[in-house]
């Protein structure tokens, strides 16, 4: 997990304020060299309150396989009633990030198990895109109070400290089920942890830390669907019935019901 001690110390104290900075560069020799660095525009670390509303944001999705990026709506995800452009600073625009709303939210320090986004079926140009993006390794870049959501992996050399990766992938390739042929899969469950620093004399707190690990799992749920309260037999607090790599996974195909859901709990 992150914790403060690995994010720059401005992460913790509370009279100092983020700073995002742009690099120029020019090409000589065939060499890419920075010749200015400038700070754009401070950003300042939010406070707050246990149960203050926390809204993610999502950025585009990027490959390195095929270094060109999509907007995150240009995928059949969930999405909001209304959807919003909200870079916050002129170095996001610079960098031509795309940020918008999303209806994932949060209530800080407050844990909640199996929260259905919500449900939907992909049409034949929906699973088309997907199967392009994870063919093509695409990940999702999600933002939480200005930190990008990152996905933990155990380090090559047998280390105790995990390495990050950001963000997550769209899907995944696998057999399954004893099938020779691959098959794709997506990834529609999130387990989110927020890491975030509790100031000693009062009840603020800053977050110092976004991380998921993604999952694809066949939600099942108790007839009729209700749209208010749905009941998934998959994802039940109740009964302590949480997502797991063991389930089966969810497959892309079209028009088939796929829920999207997620977990969020707080360090």
């Amino acid at each position: 997990m992150y914790n403060s001690s690995m994010w720059p110390e401005w992460r913790t104290k509370p009279s100092v304020v983020r700073l995002q900075f742009e690099m120029t560069a020019k090409v000589e020799g065939g060499k890419l060299l920075p010749v200015n660095v400038q700070q754009i525009e401070p950003v300042a670390a939010v406070e707050s309150h246990s149960g203050d509303l926390l809204q993610v944001k999502v950025n585009k999705l990027t490959s390195t396989k095929t270094q060109l990026p999509y907007e995150y709506y240009s995928l059949q995800y969930c999405h909001p009633k209304r959807i919003v452009d909200t870079s916050e600073n002129l170095g996001e625009v610079l960098r031509g990030d795309r940020i918008e709303n999303s209806p994932y939210m949060f209530q800080m320090r407050e844990t909640r198990l199996c929260n259905v986004v919500c449900k939907t079926k992909l049409d034949a140009n929906g699973v088309k895109n997907f199967k392009e993006k994870i063919d093509d390794e695409y990940r999702v870049n999600m933002i939480l109070d200005n930190l990008p959501v990152a996905v933990a992996r155990q380090r090559p050399d047998g280390g105790q400290a995990p390495t990050y990766e950001h963000g997550f992938r769209v899907g995944f390739k696998a057999s399954y089920n004893g099938s020779p042929e691959e098959r794709y899969f997506i990834n529609n469950h999130l387990s989110f942890v927020v890491s975030f620093h509790k100031d000693t004399e009062t009840d603020y707190a800053r977050i110092v830390g976004f991380e998921v690990t993604p999952f694809s799992v066949k939600h099942e749920y108790e007839k009729p669907w209700d749209d208010a309260k749905p009941h998934l037999t998959t994802c039940d607090p109740n009964t302590k019935r949480t997502v797991s790599n063991a389930d089966i996974p969810e497959e892309v195909v079209e028009d088939k019901e796929i829920i999207f859901t997620y977990d969020v709990s707080f360090l």
